[in-house]
């Protein structure tokens, strides 16, 4: 990884910024992506475009794979591969919350190895560089050492929690919720809650630069199997997501109900 990959997702993350808190979200031009994919405004392109003259005009032998972009091959072709959500937590930024952030990452061969979470309604950024720790504004983060699933907080849509997922019924956790998935791995990251959990298919561009920064604060990540996570896939999804301290991680794949996995 080029030393400068970091600064550069700092710079665009920071640029993109400034730019979405151009619009005002309850007024932004918004339409609804085909195949149920969400809604999308004027902000999510406009952070996409500056990104991609950003990210892309300064590695131009980079992959691209952006949520708001028409995916291409050729990224599949490339050793290291841009991963970007312009907008994640696009239903909150159209509500007028700050509760939304851009999603920037680098993977090397299926492994992140640079990434920035930035909420800049909130005056947050997340960052991270494979072997170099993870911190939020500056400061270092670790996840929380908490070993008993019992009464630890997880960040978790409510049907992660229906019975039928777990062996022996529902664990008794304290959920929580944000609409942006990559606030809740860095939440994670930063030790605000123990874990977090969701069993859909996800994104990449939702997950990639918040499992980086878990990893970074000490966390182990897998997908819903408890497999390793790997990014630029043929096509852009994992099979879930499960982060928290090793110990605490390995509680929740053994209690999943793995025959209710598909």
């Amino acid at each position: 990884m080029p030393a400068s990959d970091l600064d550069l997702l700092i710079d665009a993350a920071r640029a993109a910024g400034d730019e979405a808190l151009r619009h005002s979200g309850p007024t932004a031009g918004r339409w609804d992506k085909p195949g149920d994919l969400g809604p999308v405004t004027e902000a999510d392109m406009a952070v996409d475009a500056l990104l991609t003259q950003q990210l892309r005009g300064a590695r131009p032998g980079y992959g691209w794979l952006s949520e708001e972009t028409e995916d291409s091959a050729a990224r599949l072709s490339c050793e290291r591969v841009f991963i970007v959500d312009p907008i994640d937590g696009t239903r909150s930024f159209i509500e007028g919350s700050g509760t939304w952030a851009h999603a920037l990452a680098v993977a090397d061969r299926g492994v992140v190895t640079a990434a920035v979470v930035y909420l800049p309604a909130r005056d947050k950024m997340y960052v991270a560089a494979e072997g170099q720790g993870a911190f939020l504004n500056g400061a270092p983060i670790r996840v929380t050492d908490r070993n008993d699933l019992s009464g630890a907080s997880l960040l978790a849509a409510k049907p992660n929690l229906a019975p039928q997922h777990w062996i022996g019924g529902t664990p008794d956790v304290i959920r929580a919720h944000r609409p942006s998935l990559a606030y809740r791995l860095s939440l994670v990251a930063e030790g605000r809650f123990d874990a977090m959990l969701t069993l859909r298919p996800s994104w990449e561009w939702d997950i990639a630069a918040g499992e980086l920064i878990l990893r970074e604060a000490g966390a182990q990540t897998s997908d819903r199997r408890g497999q390793a996570l790997r990014f630029n896939n043929t096509h852009p999804q994992v099979d879930g997501v499960v982060a928290a301290n090793p110990v605490l991680h390995e509680a929740i794949t053994l209690s999943l109900a793995q025959d209710q996995h598909r």
